[in-house]
């Protein structure tokens, strides 16, 4: 087989236009209507057709942007000298532009809408101001944060230890794929904070284990995510059991006209704070990669992966459970470090995997669409889509993961070649 190089990769040579179709490692056919599997094996929803011309994209240079220039130090903010000497310890000194234009309003008790793009520091724009404002709260549970997904709130409730460290506030993380008689008990000794996942939530709250009566800090993170993930009634049936009295903190990266309606319902006027930047698939080098079939697209995707020196930090994305973890065990046999990632693994396995691949020790982190959103991963040079995504928004959000920070980012995704 001849290859010719493309940017961030190489590719098999074709003489004609490459049609969609094909991979069944695991999944579906790449770019095809076929009838998708759910990462569980069984049918789901149909796959909608994305011709495979969108999965290419030579990269434009990011245009130069004028660096933000905020108008506050984290020490012009009214937090206590404790809070202030975590925020120290963490390496914080000047604020990103979210939350040098958000804290101000939290700290004043006003409802926030924050639109922002993933990794933009807007967690610690919400969790600064409402730890400032809970010290010395006597009625617990106060805070409710939930988020779509377990990764994002157990970031989250890390980054509130850190914060709140020497300050007498506790924390709860409720989330599915833990245990549920753990949570219970960090329920019961009346945590200020509940960060958590929509399901696990009312299931808890349903079980008579949580009660929100005293809540009067509800912030919702990734709302557009989790609109995506099918939770409004959920969240709808959380919220209804907070005091209508209470501070409301939404943000998203985008705003829809469901979105809207969350606001109108679920706060008082907001002030908007806006600080979204263009997609990041402008400046990320996308293209595809032919195989005949399944056989080839994993040998394939094996000597890719060999050339440690281009790929250095790799998310690969597969459409099953199943599919994955093969996939991350054939590559791991290679003797390329690999780690899966998906909803079969519990929430510390979840974690440590996910640990294993920001700190460096494995190379390679195999996943289904759970890893698309809502994770910060820093550093990741390539993006593989070994099967296509459900839908291009979908795709969007896959290779979002690359190209961050300013980065240069490569995106390959898999396809069937011309027969």
């Amino acid at each position: 087989m001849a290859y010719q190089q493309s940017s961030g990769g190489f590719r098999p040579r074709t003489n004609g236009d490459s049609r969609p179709g094909g991979s069944r490692f695991g999944g579906s056919r790449s770019g095809g209507s076929s009838r998708g599997r759910s990462s569980g094996g069984s049918r789901g929803p149909v796959k909608k057709y994305i011709n495979p011309s969108k999965f290419i994209n030579h990269a434009t240079p990011k245009a130069e942007e004028i660096a933000y220039v905020p108008t506050h130090n984290f020490t012009d903010f009214a937090f206590g000298s404790k809070l202030q000497h975590n925020i120290d310890k963490k390496g914080y000194e000047s604020p990103s532009s979210i939350q040098d234009q958000a804290i101000s309003h939290i700290l004043e008790g006003k409802d926030v809408i924050g639109i922002a793009n993933t990794g933009t520091g807007k967690t610690a724009a919400f969790l600064l101001p409402i730890i400032e404002h809970q010290t010395g709260v006597s009625l617990r549970p106060s805070v409710l944060i939930i988020a779509p997904t377990r990764e994002l709130a157990q970031q989250i409730d890390e980054e509130f230890r850190a914060f709140a460290q020497g300050l007498d506030l506790y924390s709860a993380l409720v989330v599915g794929g833990m245990p549920a008689e753990r949570q219970i008990r960090d329920l019961k000794r009346r945590p200020h904070f509940i960060i958590g996942t929509p399901g696990r939530l009312k299931d808890l709250m349903n079980r008579r284990h949580i009660n929100l009566e005293n809540i009067n800090t509800l912030v919702l993170d990734e709302a557009d995510r989790m609109l995506d993930m099918g939770f409004l009634p959920d969240i709808r049936a959380i919220v209804t059991e907070t005091p209508r009295e209470r501070q409301t903190l939404l943000f998203s990266a985008t705003i829809t006209p469901e979105i809207t309606a969350i606001i109108n319902n679920f706060s008082k006027n907001p002030v908007t704070v806006s600080v979204r930047t263009s997609e990041t698939n402008e400046h990320i080098e996308q293209d595809v990669i032919e195989a005949r079939d399944k056989t080839h697209k994993v040998e394939l995707l094996t000597e890719m992966l060999q050339d440690r020196t281009l790929y250095d930090k790799v998310l690969v994305f597969g459409e099953t459970k199943f599919g994955v973890q093969r996939l991350s065990d054939h590559l791991d046999n290679s003797g390329i470090s690999s780690i899966a990632i998906h909803g079969n693994k519990n929430q510390s396995q979840r974690a440590r995997a996910l640990k294993q691949f920001k700190d460096g020790r494995v190379r390679v982190m195999v996943a289904t669409d759970v890893a698309a959103r809502g994770l910060d991963i820093p550093n990741v040079s390539h993006v593989i889509n070994f099967d296509t995504p459900q839908t291009y928004d979908d795709y969007i959000h896959r290779i979002g993961r690359t190209g961050r920070g300013g980065a240069s980012g490569h995106a390959h995704t898999f396809i069937d070649s011309r027969r």
